[in-house]
């Protein structure tokens, strides 16, 4: 799947972190994200929105993500079970807080 450029990091940091920035653009979305043989980008997402939900990351990077999930695939009743299956694990409240973004990405 050929994904969009990821320019978030020079966009939001390039002036005042610039090699994070790069690494955050072309390492990890250039090129960690870009190995569908070894984990598809589907996958990848659901990793990616444990990972973030379980550490509490739950602004604009996990909305980023929700939209990624949604473009990999994830379909309305997938992130249903997905967040509720993850509320028991990581928290009621987290789930509360990721539902209401979810609910304005899917929105069919």
């Amino acid at each position: 799947m050929d994904r969009p450029k990821v320019t978030a990091g020079r966009d939001q940091l390039g002036d005042f972190a610039p090699q994070f920035a790069a690494f955050n653009d072309d390492l990890l979305f250039g090129q960690v994200w870009s190995r569908d043989k070894e984990l598809s980008g589907r996958d990848r997402s659901l990793i990616t929105l444990t990972a973030l939900m379980a550490s509490g990351i739950l602004d604009g990077s996990l909305g980023f993500h929700l939209q990624t999930a949604k473009a990999n695939g994830i379909n309305r009743t997938e992130i249903v079970e997905i967040l509720t299956h993850l509320a028991f694990y990581l928290g009621w409240p987290k789930a509360w807080a990721v539902f209401r973004m979810a609910k304005e990405i899917w929105t069919e």
